[in-house]
Parts: C-alpha cells; structure tokens; sequence
C-alpha cells in the first residue's frame, strides 16, 4: 500500500508555537512517517504515480494545499481544500487542548481523562472531516486522518 513517506509544513508565516503544540506537532509528525496509509486513486482516466509520496502542507488564500510528490520529488499531485468545513473543529480542537495542557499540571488523573476522552472525541470529528474533504483525493486510514488533522490545527492556529 502506498504512504507517505516524508511531511513538511509551511509554517513560516506563523508565531513560534507554544512548546505543547510544538510536542503535538512531533508526536503527529513522528507518528505518521512511522505508520500511514496514503493512495492517491486514478483521476480523469490518469494513474496517480505510486508512492511512497513526499506531502506539503500549507494554507495559501484561506485553502488548505496539498502538495504531493514522489520520492524523487516529481509532482504527482495538488489539491486545495476549503478551510471552512474546518474552521469550528479545528476552535474546538485547540480549546480542549489548552483546558488538557492546564489539566495536566493541576488535576485529578479522573479530571484530566474526562478533559482527554473529550479532545479524542473532536479530534475524532476532525478526523472524520478530513476523510470526507479528501474523497476522491486521496485514500487514508482514519490514524492517518487523525494525524493530519493534528498537522492542519498546527497550521491553521500556527502558536
């Protein structure tokens, strides 16, 4: 099965990120280069070059891009997606984030898995959005959604 292989992310226009959106940065990073599953189908009669593929990430005029590439840095693939399907999960998202980052310093494990099971679930929504704004795009698992999605708030809140 195709993967990919190498990610990066355009975030050079963006704060320096806190140093717990930095970790959940490395942590979805690191996670997805060791496991993912990434096939780009045949579109208008063209076979997709098979990967592993090399992905960009990055938000130009309010679009996510998706910039994919073979190993050998050929284009095989760019698409843009809407950020506004996004835009509220992604909200969501960060604020259970920070009221878990506080959790940890100052709660009751039973307090801070409560908070936690709440951002698995949105993280859960994210994910799902994911699949659906890349159908027809590109074929991923949902670990693989999840990562992404945790990449895309990276960049769509940036620090």
């Amino acid at each position: 099965m195709s993967r990919i292989s190498h990610i990066q992310l355009d975030d050079a226009n963006l704060p320096p990120p806190t140093p717990e959106i930095e970790q959940e940065r490395k942590v979805a990073m690191f996670d997805l280069i060791e496991e993912n599953s990434f096939v780009l189908p045949k579109r208008d009669d063209r076979m997709a070059p098979d990967g592993p593929y090399r992905v960009g990430l990055s938000i130009r005029d309010k679009r996510l891009v998706f910039d994919i590439r073979t190993e050998d840095d050929s284009p095989a693939a760019e698409f843009h997606l809407s950020l506004s399907p996004f835009r509220q999960v992604v909200k969501d998202y960060w604020q259970i984030c920070e009221s878990y980052f506080d959790a940890v310093k100052n709660m009751p494990p039973a307090q801070i898995e409560t908070i936690d099971m709440a951002r698995r679930g949105i993280h859960n929504e994210g994910a799902r959005i994911l699949e659906e704004r890349l159908e027809g795009k590109a074929e991923i698992d949902n670990d693989t959604a999840r990562r992404l999605f945790t990449l895309i708030c990276v960049l769509h809140f940036g620090g």
